[in-house]
């Protein structure tokens, strides 16, 4: 068959996709159309409804801010907001325009976010109130637009607890066993690199050096960033269900090793440097370089998923005749 006959063939291909194209985008303006002066309505309902939400959170947004600029661990909280409008952004084109209506279950979200800062400020309880941000938000959403579309923003409303600092009595629950866990590989990688190194409860005994492995030490904080890396590219992704699993669950051992390898590095200069070298490194460099290493190794993980469980497509009889023409 010769060449004009195969491009004439795939016209009409071309003139259906055109036309579904062309389809998809006279439903969505016919929406749009539908809503009328509930559009402008509705934009202005959303801006309302994020004045309400900046002023009654004030204080608790300007505490966040703080931490994520004083505690490097937690500085991927400036990337939270610009994922979520990103991710919602993404989807725009799947927006049940349609059935934008305000609903009166959103006050239920609202009620329950405000009866939980209420018990918060009696009993001081802090870090409830940042906790309540996403819920706020929810019913928010809810009351002006409806239930389509809080199911439809709901993954991006979730991400939104990860700009939220984990609470100090939080981080010393779950420390302890990662303290533990940290110990003991960080140790055993030292004696494998040939350093006289005996763990101790959370203390590495290195030669005539002592390691403390402190609450600050547990990798706790880079699992966090760890975790809402992972979930970013879980909203991102086209992976199968089972797939995405791995990498949520893969947060946990990327977060162990990043800060296995932080105290094995602390441990070597010790032992190779100075203690001036090691203290600089352990307290004022590895802030910064954990999270990136940690987010390298992941990618890593990645790319290994990708090439151990390849996509394949499906392809039709129809298209396999083209393909042979």
């Amino acid at each position: 068959m010769s060449y004009r006959n195969r491009k004439s063939r795939g016209r009409p291909v071309k003139a259906v996709d055109s036309l579904r194209a062309a389809g998809k985008s006279s439903v969505v303006q016919d929406a749009v159309g539908d809503l009328g002066l509930g559009t402008a309505q509705l934009v202005v309902g959303g801006l309302l409804m994020l004045a309400a939400v900046m002023w009654a959170y004030w204080s608790t947004l300007a505490e966040m801010v703080h931490q994520w600029s004083h505690q490097p661990d937690y500085s991927h909280g400036y990337l939270v907001l610009p994922i979520a409008l990103f991710f919602l952004w993404s989807r725009c084109s799947t927006l049940p325009l349609e059935q934008l209506r305000p609903s009166v279950w959103g006050v239920l979200l609202l009620l329950a976010a405000g009866a939980a800062r209420t018990v918060a400020g009696m009993y001081y309880l802090l870090p409830v109130d940042g906790w309540t941000l996403p819920i706020t938000v929810a019913g928010c959403v809810w009351l002006f637009y409806g239930w389509p579309c809080l199911r439809w923003s709901l993954p991006a409303i979730v991400f939104l607890y990860f700009m939220v600092p984990i609470p100090f009595r939080a981080e010393s629950w779950f420390s302890v066993p990662l303290q533990g866990i940290a110990t003991k590989l960080s140790t055993a990688v030292l004696v494998s690199l040939g350093q006289p190194a005996i763990a101790e409860g959370h203390t590495i005994l290195l030669s005539e050096h002592t390691l403390f492995v402190e609450e600050a030490c547990s990798g706790l904080r880079i699992f966090v960033g760890i975790f809402a890396l992972a979930f970013a590219f879980v909203l991102f992704s086209r992976w199968s269900w089972w797939q995405k699993g791995i990498v949520l669950v893969a947060a946990l051992p990327v977060a162990i090793i990043a800060n296995s390898i932080r105290i094995v590095a602390t441990g070597l200069l010790y032992q190779w440097v100075s203690s001036e070298a090691a203290h600089g490194f352990s307290h004022d460099v590895a802030g910064f370089v954990m999270i990136p290493l940690a987010a390298a190794l992941l990618w890593l993980l990645l790319v290994y998923l990708d090439k151990l469980f390849p996509v394949v497509e499906d392809i039709s009889p129809l298209s396999a005749s083209h393909a042979t023409l």
